[in-house]
């Protein structure tokens, strides 16, 4: 029976270190509206559209996941070396749902930001959205 207790401690408190781990993408504020008429936004006016734009740390790009619904993540990996990059995640020229990391094999899912491949630990940083059901798109951290 203290074998059984021991065991639970031991696999509490490993979860519990893991969720005090600091994610490596600093959460910086900001609160911006995007108009999706415009044509640098126009792909996000369909289901599966996504758009680049400027904001957190290495820029956001936003994916349009169904009719009402909108993520947005930084475009900063996760990796050990992602600070030294100059670029940020980009888009898998052979399947758009794969953010790739230009410095590293890591990528990462356009669709829910989690890991595809690489030796990274963290998902991506995901911002809040705000969608009026018409023509403007709020994204922010705050």
């Amino acid at each position: 029976m203290k074998s059984v207790v021991a065991f639970i401690l031991v696999i509490g408190v490993s979860f519990a270190c893991n969720k005090t781990k600091n994610h490596p993408v600093p959460s910086l504020p900001f609160d911006t509206e995007i108009n999706l008429t415009l044509p640098s936004y126009s792909s996000l006016q369909s289901v599966s559209g996504y758009a680049y734009v400027l904001g957190g740390i290495k820029g956001l790009i936003v994916y349009r996941r169904g009719p009402n619904e909108f993520v947005c993540f930084d475009r900063m990996s996760t990796t050990a070396n992602a600070a030294d990059c100059d670029t940020g995640l980009v888009v898998n020229p052979d399947n758009f749902l794969v953010l790739d990391d230009p410095c590293s094999d890591a990528q990462f899912s356009l669709y829910d930001g989690s890991i595809v491949n690489g030796d990274v630990e963290f998902g991506l940083r995901q911002y809040r959205t705000a969608w009026d059901g018409n023509t403007k798109l709020r994204l922010y951290n705050q």
